[in-house]
C-alpha cells in the first residue's frame, strides 16, 4: 500500500497563500497535525519505507511520524516536492488573477512565469508512483508529500485525467491510501484524517 500523507499547517496556509516552493517550517498546529498522524499510522501499520518531500514542511512531518515507529530512516524524493507556482508563490489565493486560475485548470501545459506545467507535475509524480508498485505491492510505504502531488498521485491511482486534482479538496495532514497490489492501483481512502 502507499500511503500519501500531506504535510502539517503552515502559517502560508494558515493565512491562505500559495505555498509552492517557499520552504516554510510547521506552525504550532501543523507539529500537532504531524504528531497525530504518526500516532494514527502507528496503530495500524509497520511501514517498510517511509519517503518524503526535500521541503521542510513534509520533512519535518515525515520525521514526526517517523519518531511514532522509532525511526528516523526518512528518505528524500525530490519527485514529491509541491508544484513550483513561480512569481504567484506566496500570493494570497484571492490576489491570484481569474485568468491564471482559469489557465492552470484548463490547460495542462501552462507554465506560469518561473513555475512549473501541472503536466510536468503529473509527469514526475506518475513516474515516483510507478516506482513504489513492486515494493508497496507487499509492504506498507508512507510518501509525505503535499496537495497538488497527492492529487495527482490519486488521478494516477484511478486511472483519471490529472484534472480531476482540480475537483477535490485534501486538507492538511490527510492521508491516502493507493492499493498497489493488484493488477491495477485502486483508491482506497482519500482525505482520510486521523
Amino acid at each position: 500500500m502507499i500511503i500519501l500523507v500531506r504535510h502539517g499547517r503552515t502559517h502560508l496556509n494558515a493565512s491562505r497563500r500559495l505555498q509552492g516552493r517557499i520552504d516554510a517550517d510547521l506552525d504550532e498546529l501543523g507539529k500537532q497535525q504531524a504528531d497525530a498522524v504518526g500516532r494514527y499510522l502507528a496503530n495500524a501499520i509497520e511501514p517498510a519505507r517511509i519517503i518524503s518531500s526535500p521541503l521542510h514542511r513534509a520533512q519535518q512531518t515525515a520525521a514526526a511520524i517517523a519518531s511514532h515507529f522509532g525511526r528516523t530512516d526518512v528518505e528524500t524524493d525530490e519527485r514529491w516536492i509541491e508544484i513550483d507556482y513561480g512569481i504567484y508563490d506566496g500570493f494570497p489565493l484571492g490576489d491570484v488573477p481569474r485568468e491564471v486560475w482559469n489557465q492552470w485548470r484548463t490547460e495542462p501545459n501552462f507554465v506560469p512565469e518561473s513555475g512549473e506545467s501541472f503536466a510536468t507535475l503529473h509527469d514526475r509524480v506518475h513516474a515516483a508512483c510507478r516506482d513504489l508498485v513492486e515494493s508497496a505491492s507487499s509492504a506498507d510505504t508512507i510518501v509525505v508529500s503535499h496537495v497538488s502531488p497527492m492529487k495527482s498521485a490519486c488521478a494516477w491511482a484511478l486511472g483519471a485525467d490529472p484534472a480531476v486534482s482540480h475537483r477535490s479538496r485534501l486538507d492538511q495532514a490527510a492521508i491516502c491510501r493507493i492499493d498497489v497490489s493488484g493488477e491495477t492501483p485502486v483508491l482506497v481512502t482519500f482525505n482520510e484524517r486521523p
